[in-house]
C-alpha cells in the first residue's frame, strides 16, 4: 500500500509582500496571509483529504498557518524543528527586484553557506533524512501527514520526490497556501 504525505507553505508574510527573502527571519503572516491559511482549512475539510497529524516549521508564519488548519479541522498539531526555513546568510532580506536573478543562481550553489547560512547540500541532508523517518512512519502507522513549511522546504522536498536539474531546482516554487500531495 503507498502512502502519501502532503506539504503546504505558510500564508503570505510580510516579507513575501515587500519582495524580501526570507529564510529563518521570523516574518509574521499578513491580513491576507490568515485569510489563505482558513481558506485552505476548509478546502482541506470539504475535500476530505485524510490527514492524520500536522507537523509543522517553528517559524510564526508557519506555526500560524498550521494551527489555523488544525483548528479548523481538529487535527493534531506537532513543532518539527526540521521544517525551518533554510538560513540565507547574506541574502536574507535580499529584495529581489534590485538584484534580479542573484538569489536564483545561488541556489544553485549547492554547497555554498551564502556567507554564515545553511548550504544546500546540509538542507537536503536535513530534510530527506526527516522524509526517510515519515515515510517509515506513515507505512508502519498508517498515518498521512500535512507538512507546513516554507518555500525552500516545499523545493527541497520536491527534489526527493522528483528528478531535476539544478535549473530546475531552483525554480521550483510553491504559492502561499498551495497544497501538494507526494506518495511514498
Amino acid at each position: 500500500m503507498k502512502s502519501h504525505i502532503y506539504i503546504t507553505r505558510h500564508g503570505e508574510s510580510q516579507w513575501n509582500v515587500e519582495c524580501k527573502v526570507q529564510g529563518i527571519t521570523d516574518t509574521p503572516l499578513t491580513s491576507k496571509g490568515i485569510e489563505q491559511a482558513h481558506e485552505l482549512a476548509k478546502k482541506i475539510k470539504e475535500s476530505g483529504i485524510k490527514i492524520d497529524e500536522i507537523l509543522h516549521s517553528p517559524l510564526s508564519r508557519a506555526a500560524d498557518t498550521a494551527k489555523i488548519i488544525a483548528e479548523e479541522n481538529g487535527l493534531p498539531l506537532t513543532l518539527e524543528p526540521r521544517l525551518v526555513e533554510q538560513n540565507f546568510g547574506e541574502y536574507e532580506g535580499h529584495e529581489w527586484k534590485k538584484y534580479p536573478g542573484v538569489f536564483h543562481e545561488a541556489k544553485k550553489q549547492f554547497a555554498c553557506d551564502y556567507n554564515g547560512g545553511e548550504s544546500m547540500l546540509r538542507l537536503g541532508q536535513r530534510i530527506y533524512n526527516l522524509l526517510d523517518e515519515l515515510k517509515v512512519r506513515s507505512e508502519k502507522e498508517n498515518k498521512t501527514f500535512l507538512l507546513v513549511t516554507h518555500g525552500g522546504i516545499a523545493r527541497m522536498i520536491h527534489s526527493y520526490f522528483n528528478s531535476e536539474t539544478n535549473e530546475e531546482f531552483s525554480s521550483t516554487n510553491t504559492g502561499n497556501c498551495e497544497i501538494k500531495e507526494y506518495v511514498f
